[in-house]
């Protein structure tokens, strides 16, 4: 049973930053993700990366997100900087022990993951 457990969010201030951490119990993490869920809206893609360390990002998070792996810990992180209201949500990990699909580097709604976790919420004040 692959478990995935999200930790790091919580309330800052506009223009705050938080990273999020999230631990994988399993070596096959092919494709890893971040979706976020803000109230009352659909699931959006943030970012993903795959097992060499390529990367993507949905347009509203670049420049200020990154995500990041690392292999060791089995652990996948989310840096985020310059916070905004619109940033509120529940981020919530992904994973798939499968190559990321060749569409999810055009589009991250491509991509779809076999595991998930419960998610993080992140908040964020004007």
């Amino acid at each position: 049973q692959v478990q995935l457990m999200e930790s790091g969010g919580g309330s800052v201030q506009a223009g705050g930053s938080l990273r999020l951490s999230c631990v994988v119990t399993s070596q096959n993490r092919y494709c890893m993700g971040w979706i976020r869920q803000a109230p009352g809206k659909e699931h959006e893609g943030v970012a993903l990366i795959d097992e060499d360390g390529r990367s993507n990002y949905a347009d509203s998070v670049k420049g200020r997100f990154t995500i990041s792996q690392d292999n060791a810990k089995s652990t996948l992180y989310l840096e985020m900087h310059d916070l905004k209201p619109s940033d509120t949500a529940l981020y919530i990990c992904a994973v798939t022990p499968y190559t990321c699909v060749s569409g999810s580097w055009s589009n991250l709604l491509e991509q779809t993951y076999a595991y998930w976790g419960q998610g993080t919420r992140v908040a964020v004040s004007s």
